[in-house]
């Protein structure tokens, strides 16, 4: 809402220029990125956005004293895992051409790396305003966005109000937006059913949607659309009785998928694989693991565990996932594993799924992998690459297959033809041999509204940003 990169998505999922001009040069090796600036765009601060601040952004992203989560898609630039370890005071592969023209060299090729700028780690901020108010930039965003930041109230609400000055035409069509914090999904949608608020940002709880996905007056007012996500159970395979592949086989014959997405009011389809089924390179030719409790059970005696064992899996605790673990939890119960369920807060399970060696199993419910991006890279680099197996990363089963990286490495670098996603369909298959994964649904978007509120399919649900305010409308 606040903020812009130099390329972002259309209503579907192709690349188009944002604060860049036109699409980006690119060599044609895919190592070097041009990208010139459409003119005139302004901060809200009224100051014109240059090439400098594009490369002040994505520097600071690197810059490890800013934490960023994001970091890592952009460790490919030339130089720039220098500056992070501290051997060099600037990312060399970040040259600022002119005023308008900045330039990216990759240490290798990248087919992806315009997609990497659309991400929101790459959206552009003024140096001045971040040094000015230094940690508490983050209360008080200013950027090129179509809203402007007006106001947080903490734990709340926080308001935004229309941009006037925005580059893009008649965007956003809302006056303002307010976003209320802290309110219970459930408390929430009795708010929208009383007029009170007009749009429900949480998943509606499970046993409101099977009540409302039927009724007729809801007609105009709930959304749905695929979440490109998967939803998953991760087991590490550093630790015991993880570290045999049969066992982990042994997990994915044994959990019942179909009665575990019918707890949350069967939002979802069940998964058989890694990648989503709107992912490029989804293998619609592969079965995968069927549930089967006796062989789950024939798989553990054959690995050593003929009476079972006992493990620990983590999940938020957050509704509904506490009971999505319970639920495979007994599924696992009837071939001998008793799981002890902890529930913490989401922080705790990110931070301890980044520990080698903190966790056997855990449930990615309410983490789940959703698209950041469109291509098979982005389930594959930052959370099951050997990149990603390293502390406070996102490969979870601490997993390293150093022929899948050669074949990943040959991939990113080949445009989106056959030939790449036959590459990644290789990738994605020895993974599930290796049974990383325990893959259980792939989500989807269920958007609760007011009928004064009226947007395409794609504003309240688009496969990237999710809501797309600056698109919507209200009638009188």
């Amino acid at each position: 809402m606040v903020f812009d990169g130099l390329l972002f998505y259309d209503e579907t999922t192709d690349l188009v220029p944002r604060l860049a001009a036109a699409m980006p040069e690119v060599s044609l090796d895919a190592t070097v990125y041009t990208f010139r600036l459409r003119p005139g765009v302004t901060f809200h601060n009224g100051r014109e956005v240059t090439a400098d601040d594009v490369a002040y952004s994505i520097t600071r992203v690197l810059d490890p004293e800013t934490k960023s989560p994001g970091s890592g898609f952009y460790t490919g630039i030339a130089a720039a895992q220098d500056f992070i370890d501290g051997q060099a005071d600037a990312v060399s592969g970040i040259t600022v051409l002119d005023p308008t023209t900045i330039q990216f060299t990759l240490e290798s090729a990248d087919v992806t790396f315009g997609n990497k700028m659309a991400l929101n780690f790459a959206f552009i901020v003024p140096k001045e305003e971040v040094e000015r108010q230094g940690e508490n930039f983050g209360h008080n965003p200013l950027g090129t966005g179509p809203f402007r930041f007006k106001e947080w109230v903490p734990g709340r609400q926080l308001t935004f109000e229309r941009n006037p000055d925005h580059f893009v035409e008649g965007l956003p069509r809302l006056d303002r937006v307010v976003i209320q914090v802290g309110v219970e999904p459930e408390v929430a949608l009795l708010r929208l059913e009383r007029g009170e608020i007009d749009l429900m940002g949480d998943p509606i709880p499970g046993a409101e949607f099977a009540r409302i996905k039927t009724d007729l007056a809801w007609e105009n007012r709930l959304t749905s659309a695929p979440q490109v996500s998967t939803i998953y159970i991760t087991m590490n395979t550093q630790m015991p009785s993880f570290d045999n592949v049969q066992v982990r086989q042994a997990f994915n014959m044994a959990i019942d998928k179909n009665r575990i997405i019918q707890l949350p009011g069967g939002r979802g389809t069940v998964a058989n694989q890694i990648l989503p089924p709107l992912t490029p390179g989804y293998d619609q030719s592969y079965q995968g693991y069927q549930y089967t409790p006796e062989r789950a059970k024939q798989l553990l005696a054959e690995a050593g565990f003929p009476n079972g064992f006992t493990t620990t899996t983590e999940c938020i605790a957050v509704d509904p996932q506490p009971k999505l673990c319970e639920s495979f939890q007994q599924d696992l119960s009837k071939i001998g594993v008793t799981v002890e369920v902890k529930t913490l807060a989401a922080s705790t399970v990110i931070a301890d799924g980044g520990t080698a060696g903190k966790v056997p199993l855990i449930w990615s419910g309410g983490l789940g992998w959703i698209q950041d991006y469109p291509d098979p890279d982005d389930f594959y680099t930052p959370i099951l690459s050997c990149g990603a197996a390293v502390p406070g990363g996102w490969n979870w089963p601490w997993y390293c297959n150093q022929d899948l990286e050669a074949k990943a490495q040959e991939a990113i670098a080949t445009p989106l033809t056959q030939r790449r996603l036959a590459i990644y369909q290789e990738i994605f298959r020895t993974l599930m041999d290796q049974a990383v994964w325990v893959p259980v649904y792939n989500g989807q978007y269920d958007i609760a509204h007011s009928a004064k509120v009226v947007g395409g399919v794609t504003d309240f649900a688009h496969p990237e940003p999710t809501i797309r305010y600056e698109y919507l409308a209200k009638q009188p």
